[in-house]
């Protein structure tokens, strides 16, 4: 079977799928910025993995599935996970909590955003994980110029929390706030609510494998949803099950699925 991979890097998790379908006879070709060209030579594999949310790899996401090439992940899925508004209101669809969400120019936040608000955490709108993130304690901490509207979430000060999901298989770490995937974490036994929220999501987005980030509030102990992966590297994956395939044998009988 030909199978094209969507993503950033040739090596991590992208490299170890493809190791993994190679060493059972598939032929593999992963697809990055340095060699994806959305055309009709893309139509030569018979499905493609959309690691990555990049917006060049949605686009050829989308090429893909309107020319009947099945993508896994679905390419809207990754694209709602990639805005952080779609993102926000899904989240909220599957009733799931998350924090107060201000958006806007900045002369405009700054006459309208109260004391009370902060502290207040921007992110790009488009985009996930940590990248790009500034935390602001005060309105005078705004000093930059920007030219595009500003996505801001109120600060939730807690307990951080990453969660993957395999299936039914859940991994739940303790992390430091603000910190990306792969920064060192501590593996916690279990947590009711936080698998309930994963279960939610996962049915929710129709997903065979994915992560949440999650913060429980010191105040108040409500648990806070404020980040969302389709395809994360499971780097701080500390269960038995080898992530690397079981995913993949997820993504081939998701295949076998959708070609039935």
């Amino acid at each position: 079977m030909k199978i094209g991979i969507l993503s950033k890097r040739t090596g991590n998790f992208s490299g170890k799928i493809k190791d993994y379908f190679e060493s059972n006879g598939h032929q593999v070709s992963i697809y990055t910025a340095t060699n994806l060209c959305i055309n009709e030579s893309l139509l030569e594999n018979e499905f493609y993995i959309l690691k990555s949310k990049h917006r060049l790899y949605l686009y050829a996401g989308y090429f893909l599935e309107t020319n009947k090439i099945p993508v896994i992940p679905n390419t809207n899925i990754s694209y709602i996970h990639k805005d952080r508004i779609e993102s926000n209101f899904a989240m909220k669809k599957a009733g799931l909590l998350v924090p107060s969400t201000y958006m806007g120019y900045i002369n405009t936040l700054k006459q309208q955003l109260q004391n009370s608000y902060f502290p207040l955490i921007s992110k790009p709108i488009f985009g996930s994980g940590s990248k790009g993130i500034r935390v602001y304690n005060k309105i005078e901490d705004f000093t930059l110029e920007y030219e595009e509207p500003l996505y801001l979430e109120k600060y939730i000060e807690g307990t951080h929390y990453l969660a993957y999901f395999i299936e039914d298989n859940f991994c739940i770490c303790e992390k430091q706030p603000l910190t990306n995937e792969h920064a060192e974490t501590n593996s916690i036994e279990s947590d009711r609510e936080i698998e309930e929220y994963l279960r939610k999501w996962k049915q929710n987005c129709n997903l065979l494998f994915g992560h949440l980030d999650l913060v429980r509030e010191n105040k108040t102990n409500k648990l806070y949803v404020v980040d969302a992966g389709t395809f994360p590297e499971f780097s701080n994956w500390k269960h038995e099950i080898d992530p690397v395939s079981r995913v993949c044998d997820l993504i081939l009988k998701k295949y076998q699925e959708i070609r039935e």
